[in-house]
């Protein structure tokens, strides 16, 4: 069965898209931990990010800093911490997480709670800034 990030990509499941390329996808995760908190895929379905070929491998981080780029100049930040845990959900996938202390950097943490109406604004503005 298709992972979560790739019924996203297919359209199946519906997500707040901040940027896209024919290889990559990002989008804002449904249960941020900070405001902002923004997943980068490949679309190619690999569980481990150390299973990417070279290519896609590197495609993926300069595209993670193209989303990092303008994700802080939407969302107040100190900087954006970079994670990759990928337990669960078995696509590779990178976190882009907006930090103001260490302490934002826990994913026990309580979440962000945004209505839809807050996720579509976030996403809209972050992809305008993409360049």
């Amino acid at each position: 069965m298709a992972s979560v990030f790739t019924q996203i990509v297919n359209g199946d499941i519906p997500a707040w898209k901040v940027a896209e390329t024919n290889k990559f996808l990002a989008f804002l995760d449904v249960n941020p931990v900070t405001l902002g908190h923004t997943l980068v895929i490949p679309k190619q379905e690999v569980d481990n990010l150390f299973d990417l070929d070279e290519e896609t491998y590197s495609g993926l981080f300069l595209f993670a800093k193209v989303v990092q780029d303008a994700l802080v100049k939407v969302v107040p930040c100190t900087r954006v911490g970079v994670a990759v845990v990928g337990l669960e959900v078995p696509h590779a996938h990178i976190h882009l997480i907006p930090l103001q202390s260490m302490s934002d950097f826990s994913f026990a943490r309580e979440k962000v709670n945004c209505s839809e109406a807050e996720f579509s604004a976030l996403a809209s503005q972050v992809a305008e800034k993409i360049s």
